[in-house]
C-alpha cells in the first residue's frame, strides 16, 4: 500500500486535488476541474483529472460514491495517518523540534 500512496502523492496535480477535497469534500469531477482551473491555473481535460482521481482512489486517499449519474469524491486521510505512525513513535512526536 505504501508504494501506491507515495506514487499518488508524488504528483503535484494530485496533491492539488487532495487540497481541494480536504477544503470541500463531496465534489463531482466537474467541480474539481473548475476549482483546479480557477484556483491553481491547472487546465487539464476531464479525462486526465479522472485518471488522477483513479490513482488517488487506488492509494486509498480518495473515496467516491455514486448518486444517480453523479459521482462524488471525498478525501480519506487515513492512509496518511498510517504512514506517519509507521515512522513516528508516540514519544518521538512530543520531543521533535
Amino acid at each position: 500500500m505504501s508504494d501506491e500512496l507515495f506514487k499518488a502523492l508524488a504528483d503535484p496535480t494530485r496533491r492539488k486535488i487532495l487540497d481541494e477535497l480536504s477544503e470541500r469534500s463531496g465534489q463531482t469531477l466537474f467541480e474539481i476541474c473548475a476549482r483546479l482551473v480557477s484556483k491553481h491555473a491547472v487546465s487539464m481535460s476531464r479525462q486526465a483529472i479522472s485518471q488522477h482521481l483513479a490513482v488517488l482512489e487506488t492509494a486509498g486517499l480518495v473515496e467516491s460514491r455514486r448518486e444517480g449519474r453523479q459521482k462524488f469524491h471525498h478525501m480519506n486521510p487515513e492512509p496518511l495517518r498510517h504512514i506517519t505512525e509507521r515512522w513516528l513513535r508516540p514519544d518521538e512526536r512530543k520531543s521533535s523540534p
